[in-house]
């Protein structure tokens, strides 16, 4: 195969704004190249207003002309057309930056061209007087307008004009490339200016999601509490701006505190959001929440009743009691994974598997039955959600409660040690993707 070499030097990748016509019809590689140039230039630019001026830099290469108007009709009915650019407000003028000061005219020369939709070459016009578009138009007597498409109509045009007449008459047989050049242009340009507002609307719905997951993470505990015979570590990270993840601590009688860990179905703001009724609905129970029981039944009658109702959304909840006096835990379990035990010098992971029932808000008659467990020192206590045992791999292989219970039997006995682990493992077999479940762990240890 024989490679054919190239000029390299059809175009001048900095042409000045008033570079005489370039010639590069002469040739296939000088139309090659200049292409190719004008196409990187082109590419660089990541606002309309450059793409367009870097576009007419290079475009007056090929053409020359004495003045220019663009128009649009986009959001506007017959007759009726905008001027967005012109040279008589210079190049500099960007349409995009106050569009609703552009002039808006009504028919004349320029609305016949652009409600015409097609392309048209005048030779010989001069613009009557009273031409609504006359201050654009006067002096000049040769016009060259090029229909820019969308949707099939042409809501965009480009006029170029000159002083004198004919002076495009020789190249009225390139007319057909700079319908497509021009066209292929007007494409890129308005993609860049619906990723420009799609960046602008993004940027605005990330800051009302950050608010929203400051509000969330002001739901949660501001610190671990001081539980006698307990040390405590927790991890929380949502897999989006704002989770459905939720961890709580109840202060009651008799140096006993309550653990509530839950996990609301689906990601994002819209668990969030039912985070917030389930932790607002927690903390207006007008007694003690005790026995747990009682607590998970006054959160599942309100859901169900009133916010789920039948929408498919639940929330599963582990609600524990613990009594620093004698080690035990009280609890009651709403569909949540079990949380871990591990009793100290065991080879194997036990988990606190008794009264397991119905998620909240799927039933408001549901009854939740309390259970109890009591430790011994050394032992440690795993609450955790399935965003951490249901981790995948870059294979899409799941963590799961295999390996979760390998973690924590080679685990550190300290309770910060052993959720820093459990979260490195974790981190480690997904390759450090970002999680796409919100993961909560909440470890405590018996001293």
């Amino acid at each position: 195969m024989r490679l054919i070499p190239m000029t390299r030097a059809a175009a001048d990748p900095n042409p000045p704004a008033d570079a005489p016509p370039l010639d590069i019809w002469s040739s296939w590689e000088r139309r090659l190249d200049f292409v190719v140039e004008t196409m990187r230039d082109i590419s660089r630019q990541t606002e309309p207003q450059r793409m367009v001026q870097a576009y007419v830099k290079r475009a007056r290469q090929l053409m020359p002309t004495d003045g220019f108007a663009s128009l649009s009709r986009r959001d506007l009915a017959f007759p009726h057309y905008r001027v967005t650019r012109s040279h008589v407000w210079g190049g500099q003028h960007d349409p995009w930056a106050n569009p609703d000061r552009l002039p808006v005219l009504s028919g004349g020369i320029l609305g016949e061209l652009i409600y015409g939709e097609v392309p048209r070459v005048i030779l010989d016009f001069s613009c009557p007087p009273d031409d609504p578009a006359c201050d654009f138009l006067q002096g000049f007597r040769s016009l060259w307008a090029v229909p820019l498409y969308d949707q099939g109509l042409a809501l965009n045009m480009v006029v170029l004009l000159r002083r004198e007449p004919g002076a495009f008459a020789r190249d009225i047989e390139r007319l057909p490339e700079h319908v497509w050049m021009s066209n292929l242009f007007g494409r890129a340009t308005h993609a860049l200016v619906l990723g420009a507002e799609v960046r602008k609307a993004y940027d605005t719905v990330d800051g009302e999601l950050q608010v929203v997951a400051d509000i969330q993470r002001s739901l949660l505990p501001r610190e671990l509490p001081t539980v006698p015979t307990l040390d405590l570590a927790v991890h929380y990270q949502t897999s989006r701006r704002a989770g459905g993840d939720y961890y709580d601590f109840f202060e009651l009688p008799d140096g006993r505190w309550g653990f509530l860990i839950a996990d609301v179905s689906g990601h994002g703001t819209p668990a969030a959001v039912m985070m917030a009724v389930t932790h607002s609905i927690a903390h207006t129970l007008h007694e003690e929440p005790d026995p747990p029981s009682k607590l998970l039944d006054f959160v599942n009658g309100h859901l169900s009743r009133r916010y789920t109702n039948g929408n498919g959304t639940f929330v599963t909840a582990f609600y524990g009691i613990y009594d620093p006096r004698n080690r035990t835990i009280t609890y009651a379990n709403a569909g949540h994974n079990p949380p871990r035990h591990k009793r100290a010098g065991s080879i194997v992971l036990g988990s606190l598997e008794g009264g397991i029932n119905l998620p909240l808000g799927i039933d408001a008659d549901e009854n939740y039955a309390d259970c109890a467990q009591r430790f011994w020192p050394g032992d440690a206590l795993i609450f955790y959600t399935d965003g951490i045992t249901e981790a995948r791999s870059r294979d899409g292989e799941l963590f799961g409660p295999e390996r979760l219970d390998r973690v924590l039997l080679a685990g550190d006995a300290n309770a910060k040690e052993l959720a820093a682990e459990t979260i490195r493992a974790v981190e480690a077999f997904t390759g450090g993707a970002a999680p796409t479940d919100d993961r909560t762990l909440l470890v405590a240890t018996v001293s």
